[in-house]
């Protein structure tokens, strides 16, 4: 019942962006090659998405405008780990562009419920969670997407921290060397690198773990921000 609130207040978003852009054509000047999106939510108690408001009103804006300017059948997905256990996070979102999904509310849509996350966790919609498990997200997202197919990005509003079986980089360990998982996708982005960490050089070394797994994985391009 949560997770079907959760998909309401995403839809409600939806709505209300198509009733407010009026009845004016859409359209592009000639197809372009389909993307793929996909949006990770670290739900994970040291990540400042799950509590802080202003940060995930931030977080939400600088995620939308990845998606303004997608083209006709490009898909959007929205997934949400943390802990290595479906039943918390259960939250599911696609969304394919077309002439009645538009970009924009699209994209407003997605930053709207980004924006909600701490008031959907204080409310017990969404949960907090106790693990980080970035590259198990990774391993997983990566059986369902084909980078031949469209241009992949990863986009994952994290920390960075992974804390798992795999690595504990807030304990100064280092991440495993991947599988080429994702030879040819376009980029891996991490919004909120480093945060919590407290120390410009920590945040260094964490961005630095991320980019050669990146590199290493097979992504044309690795961004790691700790703002923007």
């Amino acid at each position: 019942m949560k997770i079907v609130q959760v998909r309401r207040l995403l839809s409600f978003a939806l709505l209300c962006v198509v009733a407010l852009s009026g009845p004016a054509a859409w359209a592009v000047d000639a197809p372009s090659r389909p993307r793929t999106v996909v949006i990770g939510l670290d739900m994970s108690k040291s990540n400042p998405l799950v509590e802080d408001a202003a940060y995930a009103a931030r977080v939400g804006q600088r995620t939308a405008s990845e998606l303004e300017a997608l083209p006709l059948r490009s898909h959007v997905m929205l997934r949400t780990f943390g802990s290595y256990d479906i039943s918390a996070n259960a939250l599911k979102i696609d969304e394919v562009i077309s002439t009645r999904a538009k970009p924009e509310a699209v994209a407003d849509g997605i930053g709207a419920l980004i924006s909600a996350v701490p008031e959907l966790v204080a409310q017990g919609k969404l949960q907090a969670q106790g693990y980080t498990n970035v590259i198990s997200f990774l391993e997983n997202t990566s059986q369902l997407i084909d980078c031949n197919a469209s241009d992949v990005t990863i986009i994952l509003l994290t920390d960075g921290f992974e804390d798992s079986e795999y690595a504990k980089l807030t304990r100064g360990g280092s991440l495993p060397h991947p599988e080429a998982l994702y030879r040819g996708c376009t980029e891996l982005m991490m919004l909120g690198v480093g945060q919590g960490g407290g120390s410009p050089t920590v945040t260094k070394r964490v961005r630095e773990q991320w980019a050669a797994w990146a590199e290493a994985a097979g992504f044309q391009k690795y961004t790691g921000l700790y703002d923007w």
